[in-house]
């Protein structure tokens, strides 16, 4: 039996998407999330995951490095993108990452079955569409520096932390080490290592010192 994550912010869509997938796959289990720290909590607390098929548009921070931390954290589950988005470099970004599939929402219900199904069986899935004429033009992957631009960081960039990222700045500003963290706060070291890189990227910054600064300079312009 197979136990699938489906993570969007969109609840009809999630219903949707369950529909299909119990319909077209024998005893498969699904389990749902809304946000980022919900996909965490499910992939820290949950034995035996097979797939986490994650919106990029969700709240949460998804992103390149925020991605490779998951993979590398969770080797026995596949990841595959679910989006609105279609675009050829979008695709090839996500499978430079190394993500194990790209399923377009606009995609009929049987080809997304078919789809979850590829990637279940331990093969790489893409949609038809790279395969339509000049898609053998899009060869060139964005590099992550091309795919995400770089980040000015405002005070705004705090308040698009998640309620669990905000906790582990607290704690990083504090000079807590990833395992200190995850003792403080009852999660997995590998769940607090991708919450650090999340919070880096959003913040604009390249180390932990750099955001205790950042974070101490917003406290110290709040009190004033």
């Amino acid at each position: 039996m197979y136990r699938i994550v489906i993570a969007d912010d969109h609840g009809l869509y999630r219903r949707g998407l369950r529909l299909a997938l119990t319909a077209g796959i024998p005893g498969v289990e699904i389990l749902e999330a809304s946000c980022f720290d919900a996909v965490l909590s499910l992939l820290a607390e949950q034995a035996s995951i097979d797939l986490a098929m994650l919106d990029l548009n969700m709240p949460g921070l998804f992103n390149q490095e925020v991605l490779s931390g998951i993979l590398s954290a969770y080797p026995d589950t596949r990841f595959a993108i679910v989006s609105g988005n279609d675009s050829r470099s979008e695709i090839l970004t996500a499978l430079s990452i190394g993500l194990h599939g790209y399923i377009v929402k606009s995609q009929r219900d049987e080809e997304v079955v078919m789809a979850v199904n590829e990637i279940l069986s331990g093969r790489i899935y893409v949609p038809a569409l790279l395969s339509r004429p000049g898609a053998a033009q899009a060869t060139h992957v964005p590099t992550p520096s091309e795919h995400i631009p770089h980040r000015r960081t405002t005070s705004g960039n705090l308040g698009r932390l998640t309620s669990r990222q905000k906790e582990v700045l607290k704690l990083m500003a504090e000079g807590y080490s990833n395992k200190e963290i995850a003792r403080d706060l009852e999660i997995a070291e590998a769940t607090t290592k991708i919450h650090a890189a999340a919070v880096l990227r959003e913040l604009g910054v390249r180390n932990r010192t750099e955001a205790a600064v950042m974070l101490k300079t917003w406290l110290t312009r709040d009190v004033n």
